[in-house]
């Protein structure tokens, strides 16, 4: 098999919250938005999508399900998130594996977990790998 992208498909009885929530927060736009079924562009190839079954659909219930979004100044949206009040699941904080980061979540429950890479600690040098080319 060969594939030519993949994203995530979460289902949601919260459509009208979740559009809101990553236009309001993210400044999603919307590229596909049948009222059940919605497509949000993140950024250009970032994109999440949110479904309401329909009937005989099952919900899908995401179990510990984490976004990681990768910015480049994560001190910034910290603060941009924190003006807005929006209520944080984890605090900022620089983190040993290489990272700064804090998380939030959605209408869902799902957390967004934003960071910006950091050198890692001596300790977690050894686990990263080089890229496959």
């Amino acid at each position: 098999m060969t594939l030519k992208s993949a994203s995530p498909c979460i289902t949601t009885q919260q459509i009208a919250a979740t559009r809101a929530f990553y236009q309001d927060v993210f400044g999603a736009s919307v590229s596909f938005d049948c009222g059940w079924y919605i497509n949000l562009e993140l950024a250009s190839g970032v994109s999440l999508q949110f479904m309401e079954p329909q009937q005989g659909q099952p919900l899908c219930v995401p179990a510990g399900l984490t976004y990681n979004f990768c910015v480049d100044d994560v001190d910034a949206e910290y603060q941009r998130l924190q003006a807005r009040g929006l209520d944080f699941v984890m605090p900022i904080a620089d983190h040993p594996w290489g990272d700064r980061g804090f998380a939030i979540s959605d209408p869902n429950g799902i957390m967004l977990y934003v960071y910006s890479d950091r050198e890692p600690a001596p300790e977690f040098k050894p686990f990263f790998r080089p890229a496959a080319s």
